[in-house]
């Protein structure tokens, strides 16, 4: 029983309900009457968990997200956490992993701290089996379920989403119609948002008529130099490419480094495009064309709609927000 319960069964929102145990005095004794009335038919205690025994707050919201040194999600964690706190919400933040045990071990922990609702930043907390994604559907069933660039269908579970196939076919397609034909892509992750960015490029190779092969896309872990070796081993193997489009910026810087070694001009020689427009974009040397994949708004959407949840508004369940191809010197565009 939380927070939420409370203003379902007193129609109210759950701003009023806050208001009423924080003695707030812009209540009406009627509204406040019926609220304190509701509560003590559920059973209803405060969570008080931010707060010791103090009852000057009990909103507070749980934040999972599998990995805080990532930029991606160090900045998602960032503006999570700022729009919580304008909106008066304390938040309670877990880093889980990537091993599915784990990240339900967290997810029950913020459970049973009766938490008002849990935000899961990024695409990775979504699994290809069903089977595996079913406590997050029977935490839905008692507080609403934030996602933060993944989707999952489920009653009272709320997606804000990037259209990240739609920005890395505009990627592809860019360098393809400025003379590019033998395009790499790279990419770190089989997530929901991989999986996208991955078909944007596989469809702008085909809308293109291109057909490259498998040797043409190959993971990497997310690591700068890790990037940099495969591409020279690729080089090495013989390989030809002209162009290489990334899931990540941390893989287009390395594949800067690659060029500086193997002597290929930027972007005489070969041109590259990252992604997430992040502090890497400009850290290197040329810096970097990337695609902004708007992760302020991403997460001020996703609390926007947290809050709309709260107060009884009808929101949508699924958002998507359009991405901006950033150009800088690593392209020719």
């Amino acid at each position: 029983m939380n927070i939420y319960d409370v203003s379902k069964k007193a129609n109210v929102s759950i701003a009023t309900v806050s208001r009423v145990l924080n003695g707030n005095p812009n209540v009406s004794d009627k509204t406040r009457a019926k609220v304190l009335a509701v509560m003590e038919q559920l059973g209803y205690t405060p969570n008080v968990f931010a707060r010791g025994l103090g009852l000057n707050t009990i909103q507070t919201i749980g934040v999972m997200c599998s990995d805080s040194s990532d930029l991606y999600l160090a900045n998602a964690i960032y503006y999570l956490e700022r729009d919580l706190r304008s909106n008066g919400y304390d938040s309670i933040l877990c880093c889980t992993g990537y091993e599915l045990e784990t990240k339900q071990k967290y997810f029950d922990l913020l459970c049973s701290k009766r938490v008002d609702a849990i935000i899961l930043a990024g695409s990775k907390f979504i699994e290809l089996k069903p089977k595996d994604n079913s406590y997050i559907l029977d935490a839905a069933k008692k507080i609403p379920i934030m996602l933060v660039n993944g989707y999952l269908e489920g009653s009272n579970i709320y997606s804000t989403v990037c259209d990240d196939q739609a920005a890395m076919y505009e990627a592809a397609s860019q360098l393809i119609k400025s003379g590019h034909q033998k395009l790499l892509y790279l990419y770190s992750s089989t997530s929901y948002s991989g999986m996208n960015k991955m078909q944007g490029y596989k469809n702008a190779l085909a809308d293109a008529s291109l057909s490259l092969g498998p040797e043409y896309i190959h993971q990497c872990r997310k690591d700068i130099m890790a990037s940099k070796e495969l591409l020279l081993s690729l080089h090495e193997k013989g390989l030809d490419f002209d162009g290489v489009l990334t899931s990540d910026d941390s893989l287009a810087a390395g594949a800067v480094k690659y060029a500086h070694e193997a002597g290929r001009k930027i972007p005489e020689d070969l041109s590259i495009i990252g992604y997430n427009n992040s502090i890497l974009s400009t850290c290197t040397d040329p810096e970097l064309t990337s695609i902004d994949s708007k992760i302020e708004a991403l997460c001020t959407t996703t609390v926007n709609t947290l809050m709309g949840v709260f107060s009884g508004g009808n929101v949508p369940s699924r958002t998507t927000i359009a991405a901006d191809l950033i150009k800088r010197e690593t392209t020719n565009l």
